[in-house]
């Protein structure tokens, strides 16, 4: 059974959905359209959360329930292996994942990524240093961004 709970963050708000078998979804959106059901597992997620954005939590403590493609995984993977307040571009997450020419692909599998924040997909930025795209918008990637190196958003 799918638990949900809106979760107000500096970034707007964001609905966060979870599964028997681990927290399945974060998601931008503009307004409260479903019953909230939250359960243990969302309410942790929203501590960690408040954490997060307060800046006393670097990494995220849940489990997760990831729903892609064997290639989409392996990126997430590569994902939660990027050091908070650190950024990698989209070549070297395909290097690490072993598909150094899929560049693109790696971008595809950042936008299917269906936990935001918790799998820090705004950590990958392109080879030149600009942000590239993110599904919550560019404002609240260079917001994530800047909160992890200490700025304000």
């Amino acid at each position: 059974m799918e638990s949900l709970l809106y979760y107000e963050s500096p970034i707007g708000l964001l609905r966060l959905r979870a599964e028997d078998a681990g927290l399945c979804g974060i998601d931008p959106v503009r307004s409260r359209d479903d019953v909230e059901q939250p359960g243990p597992l969302l309410r942790r997620a929203a501590g960690q959360l408040d954490e997060y954005f307060a800046g006393t939590r670097r990494d995220f403590d849940l489990p997760l329930a990831l729903h892609g493609t064997p290639f989409q995984r392996r990126v997430w993977a590569a994902l939660l292996a990027i050091p908070y307040g650190e950024t990698r571009s989209y070549r070297d997450i395909a290097r690490a994942v072993g598909s150094p020419r899929a560049c693109r692909a790696v971008g595809m599998a950042n936008h299917a990524n269906p936990v935001m924040i918790v799998v820090p997909c705004h950590r990958v930025i392109c080879a030149d240093g600009s942000l590239g795209g993110y599904g919550g918008g560019q404002e609240a990637k260079k917001c994530l961004l800047a909160l992890e190196t200490h700025q304000n958003c």
